[in-house]
C-alpha cells in the first residue's frame, strides 16, 4: 500500500475534539447557541403587543420547533466533521441539551437551597446571619419531632399495607375468574388525584353537624345508624394518622397490585407444579418459591411507595394541615416556608427531605445495574 493509500491519523482540531474538554464543549456550545437563540424569541413574545391567542400559538410553535432545531442543527454540525470526530462527539452532543435543562432546572435549585438552609433568620429583623440553628430546629423542636414521628409511621405502616394489600389482591385476582373487573376496580382510584381524595375523604370522616343539618360524615352515619356516638375520625391522637395513611392505601393499592400481578404472572408454572408434586402446601409455595421468584418486584415497589410516604403533602394539606398531631416533614417545610416566611428554615426541610430520599434511590439504581436495566 501506498503512502497515500495509507489512513492518516486526525490530528490538529480532530484530536482535539476527541478529547474530554473537546467533547464537553461540543456537547454544551451547540445547545447553548440553540437555547440563547431560544430564549431570545421568547423574550420577544412576552414584550410583544400581540394578541394573546398569538403568542401561545406562535409560543407553542416556536418552543417545539425549536427543540427540533436545536436536534436538527446539532446533528447537521456533527454530520460536517470527520468520521472518528463525528462517532466520539454526537453521543455528547445529543445527551448535552438534557444535560444542561437538569442543571438548569434541578441542580442550580438544589445548590442553592443547600445554600440558603444555612442561613438563619434574626427574629424581628430582615437580617439573616450563617449557621446551623435550622437544622437544630428540625431536630430538636417538638413540633418537628412529631413530624418525624408520623413520617416515620407513614413510612412503615404505610408501605406495609399497601404493598401488603397489593401482593394478596395480585393473588387473589390471578385466581379468581373475575380478574379484569376486579383488578380494574381496584384500579380506579388511582385516577383520582391526591387532593381530590382527600376532599372526598374529609365528608366521609367528618363529625360535625351544623344547627339543623341530619347528615355527618359516612363512617359517622353508620356509627349513629347503628347505635353509637359520634367520633372526631380526625381528632383522635395518634389513630387520626392512620385514618389518613388509610386514604394513601385506597389511592395506591393498585399500583403495587399491578405491578406485583405482573411479576406473579411470570412465575414459571412448571417450577410451582414442582413444589405440589414435591409435597409442599399452597403456603410453603407462596412463601418459598413465589415470594423469592418475584423479591425484586417487591423491592422496587416497595421503595417507591417509601419515596412517596417521605414526600407526603397533598393529604394532609387538604383533611388536616397538620393539626391534631399530624404533622409531616412536607406540610411543615410548607408552613416556615409560605405561612411563617422562613424560607431559611423551609429550605432546611427541603434539604432533609432530599437526603432521606437518596439512599433510597442509590438502592433502586443498584439494584437497576445489577439487573441490566441501564
Amino acid at each position: 500500500m501506498s503512502t497515500l493509500e495509507q489512513p492518516q491519523e486526525p490530528g490538529g482540531l480532530v484530536s482535539w475534539l476527541g478529547t474530554t474538554a473537546g467533547r464537553i464543549l461540543a456537547a454544551v456550545a451547540i445547545p447553548l447557541i440553540s437555547f440563547w437563540v431560544m430564549y431570545r424569541g421568547f423574550i420577544f413574545l412576552r414584550d410583544s403587543e400581540a394578541p394573546k391567542l398569538f403568542i401561545v400559538v406562535v409560543a407553542i410553535l416556536w418552543g417545539v420547533g425549536g427543540v427540533g432545531l436545536l436536534f436538527v442543527l446539532a446533528n447537521w454540525m456533527v454530520e460536517q466533521l470527520p468520521l472518528r470526530a463525528k462517532q466520539l462527539i454526537r453521543p455528547y452532543v445529543f445527551v448535552g441539551p438534557a444535560m444542561v435543562i437538569l442543571g438548569w432546572y434541578l441542580l442550580i435549585p438544589t445548590f442553592r437551597t443547600l445554600w440558603l438552609s444555612f442561613q438563619v433568620q434574626v427574629p424581628n429583623s430582615a437580617e439573616t446571619v450563617f449557621g446551623f440553628d435550622n437544622y437544630l430546629f428540625a431536630f430538636t423542636a417538638p413540633e418537628m419531632l412529631e413530624a418525624l414521628r408520623n413520617n416515620a409511621i407513614w413510612l412503615f405502616v404505610g408501605t406495609a399495607l399497601i404493598v401488603g394489600l397489593g401482593l394478596l389482591v395480585a393473588i387473589l385476582a390471578d385466581r379468581s375468574n373475575f380478574e379484569v373487573i376486579g383488578k380494574s376496580l381496584i384500579f380506579l382510584p388511582m385516577a383520582i388525584s391526591f387532593v381530590g381524595a382527600g376532599v372526598i375523604f374529609r365528608f366521609i370522616y367528618d363529625a360535625s353537624r351544623a344547627p339543623g343539618q341530619s347528615q355527618v360524615g359516612l363512617l359517622n352515619a353508620i356509627v349513629e345508624a347503628t347505635g353509637g356516638e359520634r367520633i372526631g375520625w380526625l381528632l383522635l391522637e395518634p389513630w387520626n394518622n392512620f385514618m389518613l395513611i388509610g386514604v394513601l392505601v385506597f389511592l395506591q393499592t393498585g399500583f403495587a397490585m399491578v405491578l406485583l400481578s405482573a411479576a406473579l404472572k411470570g412465575v414459571p408454572g412448571e417450577l410451582l407444579e414442582a413444589g405440589r408434586i414435591d409435597g409442599a402446601s399452597e403456603i410453603q409455595i407462596f412463601f418459598r418459591i413465589i415470594i423469592p421468584y418475584i423479591q425484586g418486584t417487591i423491592i422496587t415497589v416497595s421503595t417507591t411507595i417509601v419515596i412517596l410516604t417521605l414526600k407526603i403533602f397533598d393529604l394532609i394539606f387538604v383533611m388536616t394541615q397538620g393539626r391534631n398531631g399530624t404533622e409531616v416533614i412536607a406540610n411543615r417545610m410548607y408552613k416556615e416556608m409560605f405561612t411563617f416566611q422562613n424560607q431559611p428554615r423551609g429550605a432546611a426541610l427541603a434539604i432533609i427531605l432530599v437526603i432521606l430520599t437518596i439512599p433510597v434511590m442509590v438502592y433502586n439504581l443498584r439494584r437497576f445495574r445489577e439487573e441490566g436495566a441501564f
